[in-house]
């Protein structure tokens, strides 16, 4: 039988419903805490990330009313402020559900954070460099013979922040692959079994995350997650 001083056995107290729901509020005030403070300090940044955002369009995007650019200026600092802010926010998950984790998990869990922070911002890393650059040299070209290729500021920033924010979650299936496998859930004779499926499921996905209906963009998509599920699967064969 399982004893409190083994390693697997859980290390918390039991909590009150009310007890838990305050310490839920606290985390996520110092998560939204932490996503203002990062936004402030990426905010001298922001001009250059639009305009490095902006570089592969063959024409400004429009800014329709006179707010337009402003909004979509903070949406993008915040957006950096968020990627910033990613070690906390993790952090902060990460020590909600400590108490309810054994011992053994617990060093798991601390080998995740640093981790998921980096897998999280290599997906930013490949929606801006890759995934971007690809999807818009096809939208951009399409229907040129019936309309006139001009976006707005509002739905151009609204598709790269989607796009490299879904990513980035996106990117994190490798590591949550290795800590259920880690933790017994699935094994790797199961994910082998289930490729097939894994194939199916990451073309559900990317359909799902990307903010267009195109099929070029879906597959851009769809090619790094289908990936990232075998990565996972090779990093549960050492779980």
């Amino acid at each position: 039988m399982t004893t409190a001083t083994e390693p697997d056995a859980y290390q918390g107290e039991a909590q009150p419903l009310v007890e838990h729901l305050r310490e839920f509020r606290t985390r996520f005030i110092i998560a939204l805490l932490a996503v203002f403070v990062t936004t402030l300090l990426v905010m001298p940044f922001t001009d250059a990330a639009l305009q490095i955002l902006i570089s592969p369009l063959e024409n400004k995007p429009q800014a329709l009313n006179p707010t337009d650019a402003l909004v979509q200026w903070f949406k993008v600092a915040m957006v950096g402020g968020i990627s910033l802010a990613i070690p906390i926010i993790l952090y902060q998950i990460i020590a909600f559900l400590l108490p309810a984790l054994t011992r053994r998990e617990k060093r798991y869990i601390f080998f995740f954070l640093p981790a998921a922070t980096l897998f999280f911002l290599g997906g930013i890393l490949f929606g801006a460099m890759v995934a971007l650059p690809v999807s818009l040299s096809f939208l951009q070209n399409f229907g040129e013979e019936f309309a006139v290729i001009q976006w707005t500021l509002e739905a151009y920033v609204s598709f790269v922040t989607t796009l490299l924010l879904a990513l980035g979650i996106g990117f994190q299936t490798p590591l949550v692959i290795f800590f259920l496998a880690k933790l017994g859930i699935v094994s790797y004779q199961t994910l082998i079994k289930n490729v097939r499926w894994a194939f199916l499921a990451s073309a559900i996905l990317s359909a799902v995350l990307t903010p267009t209906p195109d099929p070029w963009t879906m597959v851009v998509v769809m090619i790094p997650l289908f990936l990232l599920y075998l990565l996972g699967v090779l990093f549960a064969r050492f779980a």
